[in-house]
């Protein structure tokens, strides 16, 4: 598949015909299948659709290209970031509200559609690595985001990620950080942290 063509993907339906849309964006290495069985226990009333990176680095899946660790190739994020934020805006459909949760790259691709204004109304990043400050982006005024990560991550600093929520707030987004002592892994706090982000009432 190349970056031009539509993403493979896998869906599972939600409870009711307008139940809100999840968006499943996988680290990478993974693909479309990464998190569709969390997700079942995440938000299980939830329409889930999994997306497959259109990028491949030495056989990996990536959502966009990077030129080295934590130096993006920014011509194709911009790329990268169009793409999935039209995919996005066109999956949502009938759904009353959209969410979204992305690890690692998928979380990156993620945050860069959030900066280019692309709605989602609840946005989990796992482990996100921004290494540039957004533009401003007024749009993000309440949005709810969770940024989950780990204080001795290797791949992600923690004071990135620190960074990130403190944008997001100057935004006027609703942000919760939750921080674990672990590296890039993901751990159960950070599990049971999104279950309840994904869960709670839905304009509560």
């Amino acid at each position: 598949m190349s970056s031009s063509e539509p993403y493979a993907v896998v869906r599972e339906p939600g409870t009711a015909p307008d139940a809100p849309v999840l968006f499943l964006l996988h680290g990478t290495g993974g693909d479309e299948h990464q998190f569709m069985d969390l997700a079942r226990d995440l938000a299980p009333g939830a329409r889930r659709v999994g997306v497959r990176g259109d990028v491949s680095e030495m056989g990996a899946l990536r959502y966009f290209r990077r030129l080295a660790e934590g130096q993006y190739d920014m011509p194709d994020l911009e790329r990268a970031t169009a793409k999935m934020a039209r995919f996005m805006a066109d999956e949502r459909g009938a759904a009353r509200a959209a969410w979204a949760l992305g690890y690692s790259n998928g979380a990156n691709i993620l945050a860069s559609v959030l900066f280019s204004g692309g709605r989602i109304d609840r946005a989990v990043l796992m482990h996100p690595l921004i290494p540039f400050t957004p533009p401003p982006q007024p749009a993000l005024k309440g949005a709810e985001v969770l940024l989950t990560a780990g204080r001795r991550d290797p791949i992600a600093p923690f004071a990135r990620s620190e960074a990130l929520a403190a944008w997001f707030e100057a935004q006027g987004a609703l942000v919760e950080l939750v921080a674990h002592d672990g590296g890039h892994e993901i751990r159960r706090e950070e599990l049971v942290a999104a279950q309840a982000f994904l869960s709670k009432a839905e304009g509560a």
